[in-house]
């Protein structure tokens, strides 16, 4: 399609907010570059005419062919929509709804960041922006978390609230001593350079000079006040650097301190490692033992072992009669059923004696505190005719019993009842 303003403006009226055609639309502008200030200025009518959501997107396509012109070398949108963007961003800005102006700023933050436009011109835009922002009475919040040269204390940390509402005074001042000091130093320019100030009358002379005092004046007290609140900005800057140093003094210490106490812990560390490594316990402050109490001593178990027998024996009874010696020979005896039973020759059994009458029978005969038999005898049992003749066993005697007992053998030294009694 040829280039003509009948066909720039069908563009622009068929532009919508896709992607697609704003690109498509910026591609068929940047083609015909030659044309790019009057393009420009046809982009500029349809700003005004439109209402606020084509202006948005005629603001995409300002935005797309100036980055895109920029990216690639080629000023010439660049230079020609520069004059005329502060003033149409504003138009598209005012009287829109808060989704739009904050679209609108998101643009306009782009701008600043990527440096697409003279730092004089971008300053303006954000210039206007804010007149209509205080113009209207009301807050407004950043896009891409808040812009650049304006932010909503209400979003910020308490210490920082303080400081936004400085630079917000510093902003709306500077904002209004610019244009006063512009127009001063413009002022004193053309006075001085004014050839008919010479010739001029005593009273035109002072109209001239109370004039330029007047705009003076003006520019004297917008740029005090921007002094002041560049003052009171630079001074919470300074507390808040103060405060944020003797932070970083406290940390640092305290840095300092948890790291000597990890070195003391793991030095410890070692040296219980060390410990258990050689099987030593260590002692804990009070010289116990760190490590669990051992096992008490195990308790005396009785022994599964049986108690001996009391040996039927009586105490005091001689060596001989207990004592038996392998090689001794026991004779045999035939068994008497009827045989008497014999009391022991000797004096010492006091309390009882005990011999063996066969396998499995036994006599006893007790004897009194006097040492005399009072004839309690227990008898033999009865042989079964089926049984064997039992066999009475004899304890031989030592040569030491023999010895000891050879003075009885005469019947010498026996008390007379127990002689009786023997018959």
């Amino acid at each position: 399609m040829a280039y003509n303003e009948d066909a720039v403006k069908a563009k622009l009226a068929a532009l919508n907010e896709t992607q697609e055609a704003i690109v498509t639309v910026a591609q068929w502008i940047m083609f015909h570059r030659r044309y790019a200030e009057r393009t420009a200025q046809i982009w500029n009518q349809r700003i005004t005419e439109s209402p606020p959501p084509k202006r948005l997107n005629l603001i995409y396509l300002a935005n797309e062919v100036v980055q895109q012109s920029k990216a690639r070398k080629k000023i010439e949108f660049v230079a020609a929509f520069q004059p005329i963007i502060a003033e149409a961003t504003a138009a598209a800005y005012k009287g829109a709804s808060l989704d739009i102006q904050q679209k609108v700023r998101r643009v306009v933050d782009v701008w600043r960041q990527r440096q697409i436009f003279d730092p004089a011109c971008q300053q303006d835009i954000e210039n206007r922006i804010n007149e209509i922002d205080r113009a209207r009475g009301g807050t407004r919040k950043g896009g891409l978390g808040g812009s650049l040269f304006a932010s909503s204390a209400s979003s910020a940390p308490p210490e920082y609230q303080a400081l936004i509402t400085m630079q917000a005074a510093l902003t709306k001042a500077e904002a209004l001593s610019r244009p006063a000091s512009e127009g001063a130093q413009a002022e004193w320019e053309k006075f001085n350079a004014d050839s008919s100030y010479a010739t001029a009358t005593l009273p035109g002379k002072a109209g001239k000079l109370g004039g330029l005092l007047k705009i003076l004046a003006n520019a004297e007290g917008a740029v005090a006040e921007t002094l002041k609140a560049r003052k009171s900005l630079v001074e919470g800057l300074e507390k808040l650097l103060a405060k944020n140093k003797a932070d970083l003094a406290l940390e640092e210490q305290q840095l300092r301190d948890i790291n000597s106490r990890k070195v003391d812990a793991e030095s410890k560390k070692q040296e219980v490692e060390a410990s258990i490594l050689q099987g030593l316990v260590p002692l804990t402050n009070n010289g116990t033992s760190g490590s669990p109490d051992q096992d008490p001593p195990r308790p005396d178990a009785e022994p599964l072992t049986p108690p001996p027998v009391e040996s039927i024996t009586p105490v005091g009874s001689p060596k001989g009669l207990v004592s038996t010696k392998g090689a001794d020979i026991i004779p045999e005896i035939p068994h008497n059923s009827e045989a008497e039973p014999v009391a022991p020759p000797f004096e010492s059994l006091s309390q009882t004696a005990v011999l063996m009458d066969g396998p499995g029978n036994m006599n006893m005969t007790a004897t009194g505190s006097n040492g005399a038999l009072p004839g309690l005898a227990i008898h033999p049992r009865e042989a079964s005719p089926m049984e064997s003749a039992p066999k009475r066993r004899k304890m031989s005697k030592s040569a030491e019993v023999q010895d000891e007992f050879a003075d009885f053998q005469d019947g010498s030294g026996i008390d007379a009842d127990v002689e009786a009694m023997l018959g």
